[in-house]
């Protein structure tokens, strides 16, 4: 339960400040990017259980980052006052998120 809550505030921590770094990306405040990261969760986790492993952004290609990007961008319709992205930033912070993936472990040891 813990590591869920790391994971959680991590998660918002590297939204935030990846919307700091992106264009077309803004996320409101910390509870925002909390709100906004847990919606990107739920939305990626009902992908992963859809279509499998293959497009999570942990596989790496070119479909998970595309499907963390469709993520990210639908995510500002079911939360519309936690985070705004334009498709361009969406696709530039599917990028950024992917790289901080593979240098900060996802999983808890």
């Amino acid at each position: 339960m813990i590591g869920m809550i790391v994971r959680f505030v991590v998660s918002a921590v590297v939204l935030l400040l990846v919307s700091w770094i992106v264009p077309g990306l803004r996320v409101n405040g910390f509870t925002g990017a909390l709100i906004a990261a847990a919606v990107i969760a739920i939305l990626g986790y009902g992908i992963e259980r859809l279509f499998g492993d293959k497009v999570t952004r942990m596989g790496r290609g070119s479909i998970g980052f595309l499907t963390a990007a469709v993520v990210i961008y639908f995510s500002q319709f079911l939360v519309p006052g936690s985070i705004s992205v334009s498709i361009i930033g969406a696709l530039l912070a599917s990028l950024v998120i992917g790289i901080v993936d593979s240098f900060v472990p996802t999983t808890l040891r």
